[in-house]
């Protein structure tokens, strides 16, 4: 939006209300003032309509939080988001970018479930199709979900610890594939070459819910040549459409220099 169209009283509010949240029940007037470089007299006059709205709650020590207003209002968001309505809009605008196709799944138990795809100008067929199931460890978009297990975890996952081969480079062992989840924790994101399918590439990045739980993951897939030529620009947009999809769903965290994370 152009700025001469926005409104800077409410561009104060909601960096009130997004320090706040970040601190619930900490800062008083004077906290918030000096975090913001607001001066008080204005501050006082945004907390007082703030709080006679609902919005925030003065507390113990004159402290504040957020109010119940916020509650409703975010309920009644998250009666309305459809993660697979989002992942439409939000990844035509991906695709348009880096022009390859781009797929949404869920985790469930060790497979990945595709919900959706949005496909590029790439005349390259994919392996997976919405609806079906394809084992995790095999693909970028179910490692990123597996990276939320610790390795106690992992290890009741995979008890045979020998993993199902579908190509000559699919991770077979589980101490391998711990030690690309570890990675993926630490990046936010995770590459594949050639475990699924041969000759195919991916990255893939996680979608968090308002809870900070690992909901979903999304991923771009193409061809060696189109990998090599594309790959940086896909990793980074393949995390911004994660970081898109996550605000959306309610999470507040933001991407760090190196990817997107989940705080613990």
């Amino acid at each position: 939006m152009e700025s001469k169209y926005k409104v800077p009283a409410i561009e104060k509010a909601n960096s009130v209300l997004n320090l706040i949240a970040r601190e619930p029940a900490k800062l008083r007037l004077i906290d918030i003032s000096k975090s913001l470089e607001i001066n008080k007299s204005t501050m006082y006059s945004l907390l007082s309509t703030l709080e006679a709205l609902g919005w925030v709650v003065k507390g113990k020590g004159d402290t504040y939080s957020l109010g119940p207003s916020l509650g409703a209002l975010s309920a009644a968001y998250f009666r309305q988001f459809n993660i697979l309505q989002s992942f439409y809009l939000e990844a035509a605008q991906s695709v348009h970018k880096v022009n390859e196709n781009i797929q949404l799944g869920i985790l469930d138990n060790r497979n990945v479930v595709y919900l959706a795809k949005e496909e590029g100008n790439s005349p390259v067929r994919l392996v997976t199709d919405p609806g079906m199931n394809f084992p995790a460890h095999a693909s970028a978009i179910g490692k990123i979900q597996l990276s939320q297990y610790d390795y106690v975890q992992l290890q009741k996952l995979y008890p045979e610890k020998h993993l199902e081969k579908k190509t000559p480079y699919t991770v077979t062992d589980i101490d391998e594939l711990w030690a690309q989840l570890e990675e993926a924790k630490q990046k936010g994101y995770i590459c594949e070459a050639q475990e699924g399918a041969l000759e195919f590439f991916c990255v893939a990045a996680p979608i968090y819910n308002h809870e900070g739980q690992l909901i979903a993951g999304v991923s771009f897939t193409m061809l060696e040549n189109s990998w090599n030529e594309k790959k940086e620009i896909a990793r980074e947009e393949i995390i911004n459409l994660a970081k898109r999809l996550s605000n959306q769903a309610g999470y507040i965290n933001y991407l760090n220099k190196e990817g997107f994370t989940k705080t613990q």
